[in-house]
């Protein structure tokens, strides 16, 4: 992979209007950038260093100094030894020279990029099946994904921290998929990347907005509404052909922000989408839907349950199109689609009780999924087990616990992702909430012995939400994350305790 010389940062950052200043030599810009960091703990000889973050300290850079560094990208000259790159923006100057250093792979790949409040995990996965489905009958290697449930790129296959990686590691995975030969890569882009520049240089040949509803509000996130719905639309600048549901709220404003794309084209169950879904039906836990565009019109269909996640397959069939993926692989592909952790059903041997595991975090992902038990499992019984995670979406806290006591018949508060917060804490300002509508609540500090009370006490005909976690393996607790059983294997656990303890 070709390496380039400082002056060749510094030319790009001045054509971008980024460069404010420098006190480069010309020894010093002939010299080759082996590195790119802003980790002083990841910073090697002949580093360019990025000075980022809210919690940057002078010390970090004399660390990288003494590592190796031979320049860094400030938007503050702090006088060392080394030159300083003054920027405007230094989020936006790392994303571009991480595209410079990674010789800006996006360009040798297709890139689908998928944002929205909910739904952008499932899209993705669906895209991912269709895609897969037509590689596999051309011989070719399985699309790369990177999304808040898994990344994989032909060489890092691992679970997820981060929606949407910071602009280097993101680089670094559309270079790891160019040199392992995949063609597609299927990407979630979340409000905090699109707001803090992560996607700086980016641009989908694909790019899907699902739907907006109020979340991610904290001092840490968005400062309001609106600055959320900002960055949201922010999305729209990034897109060759973009795709918008004509289903979502605030349409008008998106359909107006839509125009930054070279080209729109919509989706939805509107008789005007360009991909129209409509005819929805439930065939036992199948969903089937009837699809009409201009090359074709026919009935898919779902084995993964929700009726909600039509929306989604609907976004999944608007990619396939725009790639020119025949109809046939949309088909095979959306009938074999799963989405760890989304809406995974599981049973006892007389299905009399049901567990749902669900990554539903939100307003809008809690008020679909209630819409669909109550749609698909009518009569039954409902116990909620969920938390909210610390230090950030504190609006969450108040929509989640009215929405889960209006719902439910019991709810259980738990632990999901403490971090800087105590788990009781956190249970105790969701509880005040779910007590309006619903006094049979509990608080169980341990997640697995939530899950464990939810279905060992439940009775017959109960339908058991699960949500929040999904197959996350691990909890964030401080700064750090422990290793846990995932919501898929405790549900697994005390289902088969269910049915011993029916046997005995």
């Amino acid at each position: 992979m070709e390496r380039y010389a400082l002056e060749e940062y510094m030319q790009q950052l001045q054509e971008k209007n980024l460069l404010l200043q420098h006190n480069c030599t010309r020894e010093t810009g002939v010299k080759i950038i082996r590195n790119i960091a802003y980790d002083s703990n990841k910073t090697t000889q002949n580093t360019l260093f990025v000075c980022k973050g809210t919690n940057f300290r002078e010390a970090y850079l004399d660390a990288a100094t003494d590592k190796g560094a031979i320049a860094y990208i400030s938007e503050k000259d702090y006088g060392k030894s080394i030159p300083c790159l003054l920027v405007n923006d230094v989020k936006k100057a790392l994303s571009l020279a991480a595209v410079i250093y990674y010789n800006n792979p996006a360009n040798k790949l297709k890139l689908v990029g998928i944002t929205g409040t909910k739904g952008k995990s499932t899209t993705a996965y669906y895209v991912k099946y269709i895609l897969d489905e037509y590689l596999r009958a051309e011989g070719k290697p399985e699309a790369g994904i990177i999304s808040s449930i898994n990344t994989f790129d032909g060489v890092i296959n691992e679970e997820s921290h981060l929606t949407t990686p910071e602009s280097l590691e993101l680089q670094m995975h559309f270079n790891n998929a160019v040199e392992s030969g995949l063609q597609y890569m299927i990407m979630e882009a979340s409000s905090q990347a699109l707001k803090y520049g992560r996607l700086h240089g980016v641009e989908f040949d694909v790019g899907v907005f699902l739907n907006i509803s109020e979340d991610h509000i904290s001092p840490i996130e968005h400062s309001d509404m609106e600055d959320y719905i900002t960055s949201k639309l922010r999305m729209f600048s990034h897109c060759k052909t973009a795709w918008v549901n004509l289903d979502s709220d605030n349409l008008s404003r998106i359909m107006e922000a839509a125009g930054e794309a070279k080209r729109i084209l919509t989706f939805g169950t509107s008789g005007t989408a360009d991909i129209y879904g409509g005819n929805i039906r439930k065939e036992g836990f199948d969903t089937i839907f009837s699809v009409k565009c201009d090359r074709f019109e026919r009935d898919f269909l779902l084995t993964m349950p929700g009726l909600f996640n039509v929306e989604n397959a609907l976004a999944a069939i608007a990619v396939a199109y725009s790639l020119r993926i025949p109809e046939q692989y949309m088909y095979s592909g959306l009938r074999r689609a799963r989405s760890s952790g989304r809406m995974e059903v599981y049973t006892n041997e007389n299905r009399d009780r049901i567990v749902i595991v669900d990554y539903a975090h939100n307003k809008l992902s809690f008020t679909k999924l209630y819409e669909a038990v109550k749609s698909e499992f009518p009569g039954r019984k409902v116990y909620t087990v969920f938390g909210c995670p610390g230090g950030k979406a504190f609006i969450r806290r108040k929509d989640l616990g009215l929405l889960a006591g209006l719902h439910s018949d019991r709810v259980f508060l738990t632990a999901e992702d403490p971090g800087p917060e105590n788990a009781r804490d956190i249970s105790e300002d969701i509880a005040q909430y779910v007590r309006q509508n619903n006094w049979n609540c509990e608080i169980i500090d341990d997640r697995g012995e939530a899950i464990r009370e939810s279905i060992l006490t439940s009775e017959p005909g109960t339908v058991i939400l699960i949500t929040g976690k999904g197959n996350e393996t691990r909890q964030k607790i401080g700064r750090e994350y422990v290793p846990v059983p995932t919501d898929v294997d405790y549900a697994k656990i005390y289902l088969s305790e269910l049915e011993k303890g029916a046997l005995a």
